[in-house]
């Protein structure tokens, strides 16, 4: 099950369960969309993946007990500033390679 984390891990920007602004990578490293866009270039620099939007979970009972009231969002915050340099460095080779080819 996602953890939704509840910040950006670079800008540390608020990124409740409902965030349309969410981006996660395989891992659920979780950054904010303008990180990814402006910074990260879509490659986590943990792992190298690309991103996609993070789902939001139901806020109501809709079925199953599926919902965030049973299954609230994680309050633990990760907040891992990018070493933007570094990134770059990292980013340049594979930022070319799509995502699903990496």
């Amino acid at each position: 099950m996602l953890e939704l984390r509840p910040t950006c891990e670079n800008c540390n920007k608020s990124l409740p369960p409902d965030s349309t602004e969410a981006m996660i990578c395989t891992y659920e490293c979780t950054f904010c969309r303008g990180c990814v866009e402006q910074l990260l270039e879509n490659v986590c620099p943990n792992c190298g993946g690309g991103f996609v939007s993070r789902p939001i979970r139901p806020k109501h009972n809709l079925i199953n007990n599926n919902y965030l009231g049973n299954d609230p969002a994680s309050i633990i915050v990760k907040y891992r500033p990018v070493d933007v340099k570094a990134h770059k460095n990292f980013a340049a080779g594979i930022k070319v390679i799509p995502a699903n080819e990496r």
